[in-house]
């Protein structure tokens, strides 16, 4: 098994990030999860476009597009699998133990790891923490992950794959790794990106795709949805059929079957949208 690091194809047995890399101690980095489908990224383009935002946004250097356009197409051939997580991760690379960066230069690292189709529909619960809408990195796609691994953990402990965020005022914000829909009166609704979410790139593919609208909302919705949905990269659309313990039974619902086809049908039309 290979991955990239800094420059060039490693064995996973020998490749080696330094331990004091500022994606490690203070989680000073950005990263992209791209679906790779028999050894061809989708949506890359898009990708790149958002972890430079996101390498903006922490006041990190560009990065060079080229070079992890190169580090994609060398992991994804040497570890061939038919459906992958392409994970790019782009740090603040060697620095002192404190917030400050040092002067050596970011950390480039491109690793694949096999992944399974997932299951039309889910299970969520909402949680009583908050995204904060006005925060430094809201909006960002960055390493410092550990409140979605709480939310995440006490989701898989209540049995489901997901745990949904309000914002601090109490209106509806996204998951820990994925955006979510709900289906009023036929329409769909997702938050606006104003509502502190991230701005996931199948998000804004199911938008222009569907005519799906962004509406402020709050998170009782969830209580009053005809049906709910989410997005992510890995799960494309996907059904919710249980909210904390509220039923929607028959998920995936007409509108929400409707959205999956059509994600489908175009995602497998064009790799690069």
């Amino acid at each position: 098994m290979k991955l990239w690091l800094d420059g060039g194809l490693q064995d996973i047995e020998s490749a080696r990030v330094s331990v004091f890399d500022h994606g490690l101690t203070v989680g000073d980095g950005v990263f992209e999860t791209v679906k790779a489908v028999d050894g061809r990224p989708f949506a890359l383009t898009r990708h790149l476009d958002r972890l430079a935002r996101s390498a903006s946004g922490l006041g990190l250097p560009e990065p060079d597009r080229d070079e992890v356009r190169r580090a994609c197409a060398a992991v994804l051939e040497a570890v061939p699998v038919p459906l992958g997580r392409l994970r790019i991760t782009y740090t603040g690379g060697h620095g002192p133990l404190g917030s400050d960066r040092g002067d050596q230069g970011p950390t480039l690292v491109v690793a694949l790891g096999e992944s399974a189709r997932r299951p039309d529909s889910t299970a969520v619960i909402t949680v009583p923490w908050t995204r904060n809408e006005r925060g430094a990195v809201t909006g960002l796609k960055t390493t410092s992950y550990a409140e979605n691994v709480v939310a995440l953990a006490r989701a898989r402990e209540h049995g489901a794959s997901e745990a949904l965020f309000a914002n601090t005022v109490g209106r509806l914000c996204e998951g820990t790794g994925s955006n979510v829909f709900v289906v009023l009166d036929g329409e769909i609704h997702t938050p606006p990106v104003a509502s502190g979410c991230l701005a996931g790139i199948t998000r804004a593919l199911t938008v222009e795709w569907t005519g799906a609208r962004e509406t402020d909302l709050p998170l009782d919705v969830l209580e009053r949805a005809d049906e709910v949905f989410l997005t992510s990269t890995l799960r494309d659309v996907q059904a919710v059929h249980l909210v904390d313990r509220r039923e929607l039974p028959g998920a995936p619902g007409p509108v929400t079957a409707k959205a999956m086809r059509v994600f489908e049908e175009r995602a497998g039309d064009d790799l690069d949208p």
